[in-house]
């Protein structure tokens, strides 16, 4: 990892960075999302090429959860995860909005009990009966 960047990584990929910062587990899933509109650079949609300076703001929408940074440091190398939380710094505001998000999705789901156990022969004819109307 580069603490001070030098003058030649004064900037850095945006896909490589979101994969240092470990937003994405891979480099391309990284670029992917960076495609799809799921990461904003200043507001604005960006490439994956597009160039990442210290300061800047990026809007990350991963999944259900949605987050606001600012770039703390560039690094090129994927690292441990706390080395990986030091790249970037969320806002306060955006890390409140994802726990009560997450609370909320934790509040839907008190009722749902998993199965004990995997079903049985005679339930999975059951299932498989469910998704064909004609078996009945």
């Amino acid at each position: 990892m580069t603490d001070t960047p030098s003058p030649l990584q004064a900037a850095l990929r945006l896909d490589v960075w979101l994969w240092a910062a470990r937003f994405y587990k891979t480099r391309s899933l990284a670029k992917q999302a960076v495609e799809t509109g799921k990461v904003e650079v200043g507001g604005q949609r960006a490439k994956a090429s597009r160039a990442v300076r210290m300061g800047d703001t990026l809007r990350i929408t991963r999944g259900d959860d949605h987050y606001e940074v600012s770039v703390a440091a560039l690094s090129d190398q994927r690292g441990p995860a706390p080395v990986a939380q030091a790249l970037y710094v969320e806002s306060e505001a955006s890390r409140q909005r994802r726990e009560v998000a997450a609370a909320e999705r934790r509040a839907a789901r008190t009722g749902y009990q998993a199965p004990l156990s995997k079903p049985d022969k005679r339930a999975r004819r059951l299932i498989r009966a469910l998704g064909d109307i004609d078996a009945l």
